[in-house]
Order: structure tokens, then sequence, then C-alpha cells
């Protein structure tokens, strides 16, 4: 039997869209074990118990790459990573399955070949590569090929998440955005990313702040989010440094420097037409764990 413990992710981080990524202290839990025959998946809603799963078709893509196949598996789930709320769950279940059947199936692939079979199931690397490397990442394609560089995230950066009790669909979230951006647009974001890097790197919560700023996506995709000015209203009033939608929404990552923002944030919010869970995280150093 193999176990693999993925995190959670939050990507994009303001200005950085389908390039950055932080690994965070949410983690999936997936366990592959060969069978005499058939597909058994246990712990999930009964929909995904079959071939369609997308942790069983990552499994199958890497053994038709290593050459190998199981007459039998059994893939037992432990979930915490909160599903369509922009908080990596596709791309945890994406790493479990390639990294588990390397594991399972003596592939002997390397983390960076297991990278690229991912990023290639994903087609964005933007959670797959914090999910594999952990910590803070930032990743690009050239002519198909992922490549991924890590970065220091300053120990005096907390972080919050705002969770809430409805979904969003990346698929629409991507419909929303534009097909062409203004170069003023685009210069706005370049130098933002940049900037942001070094930023959480030294924990300069004030130019943080300014770098989080994004011209192109957050303010297409807030209109998914419920609430979302209120949200941000009570969250500055209660000393959040900065605040981004993680991935395509509706989660809401607040950077903090005070853990005294949780509760208070909390009692703020328990009135509101939707439910929100206010989640303080850190950040995943390790990235994906196998253990055999």
């Amino acid at each position: 039997m193999v176990k693999v413990t993925v995190p959670a992710t939050t990507a994009n981080i303001g200005p950085g869209f389908d390039t950055l990524g932080l690994a965070l202290n949410i983690y999936n839990v997936y366990e592959f074990e060969e069978i005499d025959e058939g597909l058994v998946i246990n712990g999930c809603p009964d929909k995904y118990r079959n071939e369609n799963n997308l942790i069983y078709k990552s499994f199958q893509a890497t053994a038709d790459i290593i050459g190998r196949k199981v007459n039998g598996l059994k893939i037992s789930i432990i979930a915490d990573i909160p599903i369509s709320r922009g908080l990596g769950s596709s791309s945890a279940c994406i790493v479990g399955g390639v990294f588990g059947a390397n594991s399972l199936l003596s592939g002997n692939l390397s983390k960076d070949e297991l990278f690229q079979i991912a990023v290639g199931i994903e087609g964005h690397p933007d959670n797959i590569a914090p999910a594999v490397y952990g910590g803070l990442t930032a990743s690009i394609i050239e002519d198909n090929i992922p490549y991924c560089v890590s970065y220091n995230i300053s120990n005096k950066l907390k972080l919050c998440a705002l969770i809430p009790d409805f979904e969003t669909s990346t698929a629409e979230a991507r419909k929303l955005l534009p097909e062409e951006v203004s170069f003023r647009d685009a210069v706005f974001n370049v130098s933002r990313t940049a900037v942001l890097l070094k930023a959480l790197e030294e924990g300069s919560f004030d130019i943080i702040n300014i770098a989080l700023r994004d011209k192109l996506h957050e303010k297409y995709r807030r209109s998914l989010i419920h609430n979302y000015d209120d949200i941000k209203e009570i969250c500055c009033d209660n000393g959040s440094k900065a605040m981004f939608i993680s991935g395509s929404g509706p989660t809401l990552m607040n950077i903090i420097e005070n853990s005294d923002f949780t509760n208070r944030v909390k009692n703020s919010i328990m009135n509101m037409e939707y439910k929100w869970e206010v989640k303080s995280l850190s950040s995943d150093k390790g990235g994906v764990i196998v253990d055999i």
C-alpha cells in the first residue's frame, strides 16, 4: 500500500495570474492498494466512485507512461481540502494519482518528471507546482514543458482564509475574462508581480498591499463571489494587511499580522446571508509526501 499526502494551494495571488501559487497546511490523503480486480474507491460521494474519478484517471495516465497496469485498484480518500472553493482540490487529486501510481508501480520517475505529468493533466502549473514542491512557487510553460522556481516567504506573514458555503466553477470564472487586455494593464500586473515576490520574502506589509493589486482577473471574478465588497470592507476594518481571491474563488485569502484578526472577523460576519468559515492557515513547506 502507498499513502500520498497532498497540500491545498492558493493560486494567482493577486497579479500572478496562472503563475504564482502557495502551498497551505490543509491536506488530502490518498491510499493506493493493488487488488485482484476491479476498482474500489472509498471516502468520496458515490458519483465519484468510478473510472471518471480524477484521482483514478491521473493514476491511469501515469501508469500508461510508466508502461505498467494493475488488474484491480483500491483508492481510499481522506479529504480535508474543500471542493470548488479555489483551494486546489482538483490539483491535489491529480498530484495524488500521479505520485501514487509512480510509487505503487515502481515507476522510478523523478519529482520533476511527475510534475510535468501532473501539469499535462491539469493544463496549468500554478496549483500543481506548490502542491508538488511546497512553499511559494512561480511557474511558466515553454514549448509545452512546465518550469517552476521556488521563493521564500517571511515567517512574519500569517494567512486567514474566508471559505464560503457556496461554490464557483473554474470554467465559469474563466469565461468572464477578456480575450485581450490593454498594454497598461499588462505592465501594471507584471510590475506588481515582480515586486510582490520580494515583498513576500521580506514580509513588507505595506508593499504587499500595493503589489497584490490586480487588473487581469479579480475585477471580473469578484462578481461571482456573494457579498465580496462587504467581506473586503470587514476584513480591512479588522486589520487585514491585504486580501486576494484564492484561485478562481470563492475563497478570499487575507494576509495578516495578528492572529486576533480571525476571531474579530468571525464575529463580524456571523449574521451575513451566506456562511463563511474563517480559517487560520500557514504555508506548507514540503509539498507532496509519499509513504510506503
